[in-house]
């Protein structure tokens, strides 16, 4: 960031004198203003719920255009890393900085490779769970777990240290997914295959058994390869924000990853897919396609309670980018797999439709979003709608390291410590026990 020509000037209607305060530049999107020594100067806090309008870093990762619907990841545009590059070179992308050659990429997808398998052990601490713990519930146990396996990449201030254990994460997480899966399922645990891809692998994890072969359907395979890409990093956002502040405390890696994954938990943040996949399964319980047009009505009613689930953004306020991309995906899969007429697709189109046409969903941009496509991918793959976010967690953990890797190496970095304004009682005595 640079220094801006112009600076804000905060003045007071009480008569205290005005302070300036200096105005920085990003290389693209709005300027900031510092404050950082706002509280020294004035003895006051800016109030500011859900951090709407604060910059709580700096970052050269990923931005985001909410007004016209734009996604970069390191200046690269979702959609052409999306059609163009596959999963192992947006990895690369997001941790190094730049898109990998040939030769780089090969050496990269051998580094992760060599990593897939876990400590035999973690099956030990998966027998710890009950058969129907949610997924999540198992993975922030098992990712946290990790730091307890490998000791010798637990120090985050050490570049050598958090550079082995980004490789792990990113190998390990598809394992670990998968065999919260088939613990879940009772089935037994399949080891990765170092000949397949990164989302093959996932694949035959979750859905092999030893009984007979499995073959990897490439349009499935392409299709899970997208998910991931479309997930990987999404700037600042509550997860994300969760693995900055968890790791300024100098806490390790695995703990910090760990943190991200329980509030990616959230119906809000990453369960947003599952709920969007229950909320089909509530309408179609309720008569299906018939009561598309009621059940949009009571959305419409503030008083009802109701809420449509996958449409609209907190960030985009047109279309979100990788929306599009995932519909895309999401037809292409339910073709090959002969599901065009899946009732629970037809009633999703059917949602899709009124709010594309609705004057009400319209005027307020309600617009499908990505998680509105990818429950429906994923369910049509195969994949129980209760794994969801830990496919989103699968994802995202490359972003979430890399944003973490960045806050440690920058020089401006601190504990993170956010402020308050305070509602409570003034001081007051304690009485006697008796007098109270």
């Amino acid at each position: 960031m640079k220094l801006a020509d112009n600076k804000a000037t905060l003045s007071f209607s009480d008569g205290k004198p005005s302070i300036d305060l200096p105005v920085y530049q990003g290389t693209v999107g709005p300027d900031v203003i510092d404050i950082r020594k706002l509280y020294g100067q004035t003895g006051m806090f800016t109030y500011d719920p859900g951090f709407l309008s604060t910059a709580s870093c700096q970052s050269a990762i990923t931005y985001i255009d909410g007004d016209k619907g734009e996604l970069l990841y390191r200046g690269y545009p979702i959609e052409q890393l999306a059609t163009n590059c596959d999963f192992m070179e947006t990895c690369h992308l997001l941790l190094y900085g730049n898109l990998p050659d040939a030769a780089g990429k090969e050496v990269f997808t051998k580094r992760v490779t060599n990593h897939t398998m876990v400590s035999e052990q973690m099956q030990f601490f998966l027998r710890g769970f009950r058969r129907d713990a949610h997924p999540m519930a198992i993975m922030t146990g098992l990712v946290g777990a990790l730091s307890a396996f490998y000791h010798d990449s637990t120090d985050i201030n050490n570049p050598e240290h958090r550079e082995i254990s980004a490789i792990r994460l990113i190998a390990k997480m598809p394992t670990l997914v998968a065999m919260a899966y088939k613990y879940s399922v009772g089935q037994p645990y399949m080891y990765p295959q170092n000949d397949l891809s990164y989302a093959g692998n996932f694949m035959r994890m979750m859905f092999a058994t030893p009984c007979e072969e499995y073959k990897v359907n490439p349009i499935i395979e392409r299709a899970m390869d997208r998910i991931f890409i479309l997930h990987a990093d999404h700037e600042q956002n509550a997860s994300t924000s969760t693995v900055r502040l968890c790791g300024s405390s100098g806490t390790n890696p695995f703990a910090a990853i760990a943190a991200g994954v329980a509030c990616l938990w959230g119906p809000a943040h990453g369960g947003a897919n599952e709920a969007c996949l229950n909320m089909l399964g509530e309408i179609q319980q309720m008569g299906g396609i018939a009561k598309v047009g009621h059940f949009m009505e009571q959305v419409k009613d503030k008083n009802s309670g109701v809420k449509l689930m996958g449409f609209g953004h907190r960030v985009y306020k047109n279309y979100d980018p990788r929306a599009k991309l995932m519909q895309e995906t999401c037809k292409e899969v339910l073709g090959a797999l002969g599901l065009e007429n899946d009732p629970l697709f037809k009633l999703a189109m059917a949602l899709e439709k009124i709010a594309l046409e609705d004057e009400y969903f319209v005027s307020r941009k309600l617009y499908p979003n990505v998680d509105f496509y990818s429950g429906i991918v994923q369910r049509a793959i195969g994949i129980p709608v209760n794994m969801f976010t830990g496919v989103f967690a699968l994802a995202r953990t490359v972003g979430w390291i890399a944003q973490l890797n960045e806050m440690i190496s920058d020089p401006e970095y601190k504990i993170g410590r956010p402020r308050q304004l305070f509602s409570g009682s003034v001081k007051r005595d304690v009485l006697p026990i008796s007098k109270r």
